[in-house]
């Protein structure tokens, strides 16, 4: 019986409907704040499944008339992709640390996982847990955590400090047993920041924790040494003989990131290169890489496969060039860490050999499709990570537009260079607006750069680096190779407007902007694509919203323990502290600080820093190097590192200015003080700075102690009243005085502290001070970064309830 033109319509789209329903299910299960129970999910999926076999029934489906069977369909894969993702996540969370276990110590018997990265402050690594015991009984802890072993010194159980042992060299394979104290994993959490937690998640890591070293703890053994081959084994031999070959240390890096995947020894500094000139993903094992080793695998193995004319009668060159390079594409990516990028590309990869082995010629849509429904099969939360929008959009736009197909068709140089070209040119325009989406810039200077970097990396960097396992001259040449490869980005990283910052803007006008670019990119007819332009122009014209005059905000960011607030007025910003350093390697300034005040598009007048301590000036020389010409207002003492650089003002009480109608008043200290600098600690010459608009006002405190806070009261009295008090000392006993809680009477008092921090901020005392008051106590480790706007002062904002998702960690 012929079809009817219902049954004609439907059945081209019901794969294609089904899988984007699966995925919209997935997406949907990836926005809850708060899973529900395993037993829960499975019902729903029950429920899909039954709604999927009933639509799927021939019979039904005849009955319920084919749209209403896609429909039926559509719902139950929805369902399922939703259930699924819930259901793995719950199981997966129901082996988290427990709350109460977290700051006790526990000795434990666990292999070294992962490849051990040495840093100024000791060791990092992953451990495999076998067993732990407290007190000689069994506990069930998290079975993978990320581990640190410091050296110099640590805390103790009753808060002092002592030195601790000296870490020693690991190996992956090995069994250790230790003594260890640990915590849930916690991350800092601000506006368009690292999702540090989500990426624990995605790794499988329920915990961290630091090796307990002192003398009065038992001094970690090595029970077993590490297995004679492992492919982490390998790879940290491997490591150690390009770092034993190569003496220039950012070449070592670049080479152990090209031939075994480890990024973690690039430096900051490089880093900061790579991501302004756009090549950040040919340092890491990207799809690039492992795509470029599977072509290049197949094309070896076909070539000899075909030298056998028996061989080519029992399976094809074909066949085995196409399963034998993505074969071998995984065997490169394991050897290379098995990254997420690099697991993307391998199951990518399989899908097209997979459609191709079929011997159907499917649309590139749906094979595009496909390969990313295997990938989020394999890990749902890959929807959430940048790198997977990056490079499946990437090859999307590559498929649609043809590039590279002339290139790999093409004998001519120039007919290649061009098609290279116009295939950077595309992905470039493309990627543009997902890159303002996703990171709020797009390096202005990333096509010249790929053009350059692509070839260079791929067929001079890449083999060197592989060809020094047969012979290490080979490294020398690759380390060559690298430093001439940094000679040129290093200074086009420098040149002006070389990374276009823009406001990320709200999700709708990032989708339509990143639409209109793929439609301008497709090969349509110039009025098609000049059609979808105006798509793009909400993203140009769009801002975040700033007070009015007469008004201001206030962001305290998220940078564990110290202090760094981002005060908003129409038309200026300040920023009051810093942030800490947390080693040689990084700071607030970097990590935090400089990539937020970008996103936000703030340019900083005025960088006020209360006084010398590290959790509060670590990050100041980032914040310098940013906006050169930004003034400094401090208490630091005229020998400080800082001011060598910088011309500054001290901050001293009485000093005043006014923006946009904001009155901005220094209260302390007083200049008398400044004569006994060299007696008083720092903290008692922290600046004070009072900001008022109109009725509203708030009081940055810094680290003030109980004696600098009775002097303000009697200086300052009624004029101390605040609506947010960010609170003197971070909490700490030596500071928030009843007489100054009651002079000041603040609606919101805010706690700018690390999650278990070593000193115990906010203490208990202080913290009841506060809530006998009615005054309601914030602190960063509950609420990440804060926010407040004087023209609604009933009301706070807290970074974590806005972002909230199930794999952020709830603190106690």
């Amino acid at each position: 019986m012929p079809s009817t033109p219902a049954t004609v319509s439907v059945r081209p789209l019901r794969g294609t409907v089904l899988a984007l329903a699966w995925l919209a299910g997935v997406a949907l299960q990836l926005q809850q704040a708060d899973l529900w129970s395993a037993s829960l999910y499975l019902g729903w999926l029950l429920l899909g499944g039954v709604g999927l076999v009933l639509a799927g029934w021939h019979r039904s489906a005849e009955r319920l008339g084919p749209w209403v069977a896609l429909g039926l369909l559509a719902l139950s894969c929805l369902l399922l992709g939703a259930a699924s993702t819930g259901w793995r996540a719950a199981r997966f969370a129901s082996t988290a640390l427990p709350p109460a276990l977290e700051g006790r110590d526990f000795d434990v018997v666990g292999v070294v996982s992962g490849m051990p990265q040495s840093q100024a402050a000791g060791l990092r690594f992953r451990l495999q847990l076998e067993s732990a015991r407290s007190q000689g009984e069994a506990v069930d802890l998290p079975a993978l955590m990320d581990v640190g072993w410091y050296h110099g010194w640590g805390g103790t159980a009753g808060g002092g400090l002592e030195l601790q042992r000296l870490p020693q060299a690991l190996r992956p394979g090995e069994r250790w047993q230790m003594r260890l104290r640990v915590k849930a994993p916690h991350g800092n959490v601000n506006p368009h920041g690292f999702d540090y937690e989500l990426y624990l998640w995605e790794q499988g890591v329920q915990a961290s924790a630091y090796v307990r070293a002192g003398v009065a703890d038992p001094a970690p053994v090595r029970l077993e040494e590490a297995p004679w081959l492992s492919v982490d084994g390998a790879r940290f031999a491997v490591r150690e003989r390009i770092q034993a070959a190569v003496a220039e240390r950012s070449a070592a890096a670049l080479i152990s990131a090209l031939v075994v995947g480890d990024q973690a020894a690039i430096e900051r500094s490089d880093w900061d290169v790579y991501r302004a000139t756009g090549i950040a993903h040919l340092v890491s094992i990207s799809g690039l890489h492992v795509t470029l080793f599977a072509w290049l695998a197949a094309r070896v193995l076909g070539w000899l496969w075909r030298r056998s004319s028996k061989a080519c009668l029992v399976v094809p060159a074909p066949t085995v060039a196409l399963w034998g390079g993505v074969a071998l594409a995984w065997a490169y990516a394991l050897f290379a860490g098995w990254g997420v990028p690099a697991q993307r590309t391998v199951l990518m990869l399989a899908v097209v050999a997979g459609v191709r082995s079929t011997g159907g010629r499917w649309p590139w849509p749906l094979v595009w499709l496909a390969a990313c429904l295997a990938v989020v099969l394999w890990d749902p939360w890959a929807l959430m990570q940048a790198g997977f929008w990056l490079s499946f959009v990437a090859v999307g736009v590559l498929f649609a537009t043809d590039s590279g197909a002339a290139k790999a068709n093409s004998t001519r140089a120039m007919d290649r260079f061009r098609s290279m070209l116009r295939e950077q040119w595309v992905i470039g325009l493309a990627l543009a607006p997902l890159a303002v989406v996703l990171f709020g810039q797009v390096s202005v200077v990333g096509l010249l750069a790929n053009l350059l970097a692509v070839p260079w990396v791929t067929l001079v960097l890449t083999p060197l680096s592989f060809l020094g396992l047969l012979h290490p001259l080979a490294w020398d040449a690759a380390a060559l190779a690298a430093q001439a490869l940094h000679a040129v980005l290093q200074p086009m990283a420098q040149w002006p407007l070389a990374v276009w910052w823009w406001p990320r803007p709200p999700l709708g006008i990032g989708l339509l902007a990143c639409v209109g670019a793929m439609v301008a990119v497709f090969p349509w007819s110039w009025r098609m694509r000049v059609q979808a332009l105006p798509l793009v122009l909400p993203l140009l014209l769009w801002r975040p919203a700033v007070p009015e005059a007469g008004a201001f905000s206030l962001l305290a960011a998220d940078v564990g323990q110290g202090n760094a607030v981002l005060v908003r007025t129409a038309h200026h910003a300040l920023v009051f502290d810093a942030g800490p350093r947390y080693g040689l390697e990084s700071d607030a300034g970097h990590r935090v600080m400089v990539p937020l005040l970008q996103t936000l598009q703030w340019q900083p007048d005025l960088l006020v820093l209360s006084h010398r301590d590290t959790d509060h000036v670590g990050g100041a020389q980032a914040l310098l190097d940013m906006v050169p010409g930004m003034q400094l207002l401090s208490s630091l003492e005229p020998a400080h590192p800082l001011l060598a650089q910088r011309a500054h003002q001290r901050c001293e009480a009485g000093q005043h200015w006014e923006w946009d109608g904001v009155a901005f008043t220094v209260l302390h200290p007083t200049a008398a003080e400044y004569v006994q600098q060299g007696r008083l600690k720092p903290n008692a010459l922290s600046c004070v700075l009072h900001i008022r608009a109109g009725s509203h006002s708030a009081l940055l405190a810094g680290d003030i102690e109980a004696e600098q806070e009775r002097a303000l009261v009697q200086r300052s009295g009624a004029d101390l009243h605040a609506d947010v008090l960010l609170v003197p000392h971070h909490g700490s006993k030596t500071s928030s005085t009843e007489a100054l809680l009651d002079a000041v009477q603040p609606r919101f008092a805010w706690v700018q502290a690390g999650y278990r921090n070593r000193f115990g901020h906010p203490a208990a005392p202080v913290s009841a001070r506060y809530v006998e008051r009615g005054i309601v106590l914030a602190d960063s480790p509950h609420c990440g970064a804060m926010h407040w706007v004087s023209t609604a002062p009933d009301t706070m904002g807290c970074e974590r309830d806005r972002q909230r998702r199930y794999w952020h960690h709830r603190a106690p």
